[in-house]
This record gives C-alpha cells, structure tokens and sequence, in this order.
C-alpha cells in the first residue's frame, strides 16, 4: 500500500490557478448575464461593497486598475444599463460620487446568489479553526495580489 503524499507548494499553487481560470470564465459569463463587461462587472461590485457610502471615479480607478478616463467610459455604461447612478460631490461639486442602483443591486445577487449559496455550503464543511486559517489566507493573498499590481502595473 502506497502512503499518500503530502501536499506541496506546487500543488496547492496548481489548485489556485485551477480555481483561478474557472472564476475568471464565470466572471466573464456573470458578467454576459448582466449585460455587462468584465471590467464594468468589478467596477459595479467596488461600489456595491461600499454599501451606502458613495465611490469617486478616481476610487474605481484605483481599485480596478484603469485610467480615469477609462472609468469616465465605465461609469457611462453602468449609467445607460441602470446599475449607478452619479451625484455631486456636496463638498467638491468638481468630484463625482457613484451610487448603486438598488434594483441593479439585487439583480447582480440574483446572478451570485446561487452560487454564493454553494460556496456557503463548502465553507460550512470546514470547523472555525479551518475558516479563521482560510480567511486569513484570502486576506493576505489578496494584499499580495493588489501590492504586486500595485508594483508591476
């Protein structure tokens, strides 16, 4: 009988970008449902998960890695599509601040929902313990993640 081997940093590197390319192909299909592009799709969910505190054009810029320009072009179709909506800035009438559309908003968590749904079932597998060291490892991953586009973009 053969033990069985360890994981390694290979292979848990190869199951990341595994799961990787499978979201990227449903981010890209999520995003064909909602009529929307890839790029406009993560915009909308930065100011979805501002909750009730309004974006600025140039957060979305940031926060996805385009130009302010490119965002002008962003906000313009989430605009036409009924997913935001712009205010003036009170303190800054040069500033724009973007809200969600509240029935955007749920139609974008209808699409997620389901799968969302899953993921809780999978996340509830696994003891407190685990979660904590899961969580954690989505945290620091994604500050790897923004730093380094941060530095190579």
């Amino acid at each position: 009988m053969e033990a069985e081997r360890s994981p390694t940093v290979p292979d848990a590197i190869s199951a990341m970008d595994g799961l990787i390319a499978t979201m990227i192909v449903g981010q890209q299909e999520f995003a064909r449902n909602l009529g929307l592009s890839v790029t406009d799709l993560v915009c909308f969910a930065y100011v979805m998960e501002a909750g009730d505190i309004p974006v600025t054009a140039g957060d979305l810029a940031g926060r996805a890695h385009v130009t302010t320009g490119a965002v002008t072009g962003i906000l313009n179709r989430l605009e036409r599509g009924g997913f935001v909506t712009r205010q003036p800035d009170p303190a800054d009438r040069r500033r724009v601040r973007v809200v969600a559309v509240p029935d955007a908003a749920e139609r974008v968590v209808a699409v997620y929902g389901p799968f969302y749904a899953r993921l809780a079932e999978l996340f509830a597998r696994y003891s407190a313990v685990e979660l904590a060291l899961l969580v954690d490892w989505f945290t620091r991953a994604g500050e790897l993640a923004r730093g380094y586009l941060d530095e190579s973009c």
